[in-house]
């Protein structure tokens, strides 16, 4: 009952705030992959159980099985809701729960995978599993719906990384494999990757269509969820001071940002709202930026766990980024070769006001990013060597 009210919520909250139409969509590619959890699973060697179809199911779930796929694994993907998870237990090796709400289903997959003796593997790339993070962000405080506060009244998998047969744990960035190794979990770090597919549509943009070059400097700011009101918050300062210095700069925001700040008003017709859209069509908005920005509020817990995504989707087009200066955008981010990073409003407003005078900096920068994410966080080329040994290990030994 519990699982069915969260996921009223969130059908309440997509269509809320995305409209009938984009947010319909969404809802109704939820209920398409539940279908295909019905009917298409084989035996395989790993299965990831996620939560849903969003932005981190997409990483952290779909990228992750092609990233295993591609690296000789016979992986595939689960929604929790479906209903013969118990029934896959006989079918895979390793089982790697996503962001998963313990549901009396999921309790009794978990029992079978223990009286079978098969691997169980932690997986988080944000702080959901401890309530006590959460439930102290804004978003959490003003924006979820009570059903949606129902998915993270205990935290989002607690269970599972709490339980002692769960040895192993995977996440995204070195903050958040130092918490999780305080669990007592013996933890591999698996980055945030660039599908196969998304490499496609940067190198068709990249080849088809041409960047516009009229003077104006686009800066984008591309925000996911209302929780990025407080980001963007941080650099609000900056970016007035840019607008106001370089006349011929635009502002370019995606998501469900805040923009009732009367500072804002006398440059009304230099912003442009972006709706939000499928992620082809994202990479499409971010090519029509000539600087992507990556703000964070810093020394917040919840922010600190997040990764350099904005870093790897604009850089895959060859975009620059001027991002917070944090334990994860300093170790992704090798400052004035392959991006800035920007820990005070003054200097946030000087990095990017380096981009936008300096068009060939902008080019280059944005080309050395691109070749470092092709190189190090995309699935076509990726080398998580020891995530993948241990793995091997368990499936050989599980035959």
């Amino acid at each position: 009952m519990k699982l069915i009210l969260v996921k009223f919520g969130k059908v309440f909250s997509t269509l809320r705030r995305d409209g009938v139409c984009t947010g319909g969509k969404r809802v109704s590619s939820y209920f398409w992959m539940f279908l295909k959890n019905i009917f298409e699973f084989k035996s395989g060697d790993i299965l990831i159980i996620t939560g849903g179809v969003g932005d981190s199911a997409h990483y952290r779930a779909y990228n992750q099985a092609e990233e295993l796929n591609l690296h000789g694994f016979a992986a595939s993907v689960a929604i929790q809701d479906s209903p013969f998870l118990r029934g896959l237990v006989s079918k895979f090796s390793v089982f790697i729960f996503h962001r998963t709400v313990v549901t009396a289903k999921v309790k009794r997959m978990i029992e079978e995978i223990k009286n079978q003796k098969k691997e169980i593997i932690f997986e988080t790339d944000d702080l959901v599993f401890d309530k006590k993070f959460i439930q102290e962000t804004d978003y959490y405080k003003n924006k979820m719906t009570p059903f949606e506060k129902l998915q993270y009244s205990d935290g989002v998998g607690k269970e599972i990384l709490a339980d002692p047969y769960v040895k192993v744990a995977t996440t995204t960035t070195t903050y958040l494999a130092k918490i999780l190794e305080s669990y007592g979990k013996k933890v591999f770090i698996v980055k945030n990757k660039i599908s196969v597919h998304e490499e496609e549509v940067a190198e068709n943009i990249l080849k088809n269509i041409p960047r516009e070059r009229d003077g104006f400097v686009r800066i984008g700011y591309f925000s996911g969820t209302a929780s990025h009101n407080k980001d963007f918050a941080t650099i609000t300062e900056a970016l007035l001071m840019v607008l106001e210095k370089y006349p011929r700069t635009e502002l370019y925001l995606a998501g469900p940002l805040d923009m009732t700040k009367s500072e804002f008003i006398k440059f009304r017709k230099r912003i442009v709202i972006l709706p939000l859209v499928s992620r082809d069509k994202y990479y499409e908005n971010i090519w029509k930026v000539d600087i992507n920005l990556a703000p964070l509020v810093l020394c917040d817990l919840f922010c600190e766990s997040k990764s350099e995504i904005k870093f790897t989707e604009a850089g895959i087009l060859g975009v620059p980024t001027v991002a917070i200066r944090n334990e994860t955008f300093s170790g992704a981010i090798f400052e004035f070769q392959d991006g800035f990073l920007a820990d005070s409003t003054q200097e946030w407003a000087d990095k990017i006001g380096k981009l936008v005078v300096d068009e060939d900096l902008r080019d280059k920068m944005g080309e050395q990013a691109r070749q470092k994410v092709l190189a190090e966080y995309t699935n076509s080329k990726s080398h998580s060597e020891e995530y993948y040994e241990y793995l091997r290990g368990i499936i050989k030994r599980s035959k």
